[in-house]
């Protein structure tokens, strides 16, 4: 399944947190945005994943709040 998650970081935070994003499993791509949004990050992963993929990265420290976009 693919879904994005839309990530909203401390603004000294978001280039340390987008680097141990894109280290995660089941990221396919992860980009800095700028806007509403810090870091756009693209997943490919089974659908039963989505959900922790999403909450590894909330517990990422600066990590200040996600909008999780599944694939319809």
């Amino acid at each position: 399944m693919k879904a994005c998650i839309l990530i909203k970081t401390v603004p000294t935070a978001a280039d340390k947190i987008l680097e141990g994003i894109v280290k995660m499993s089941g990221v396919a791509k992860a980009y800095a945005a700028y806007g509403r949004w810090d870091i756009v990050t693209f997943i490919d992963a089974p659908a039963e994943e989505i959900g922790r993929i999403s909450a590894n990265i909330n517990s990422i420290e600066g990590v200040r709040s996600t909008e999780t976009l599944p694939e319809a």
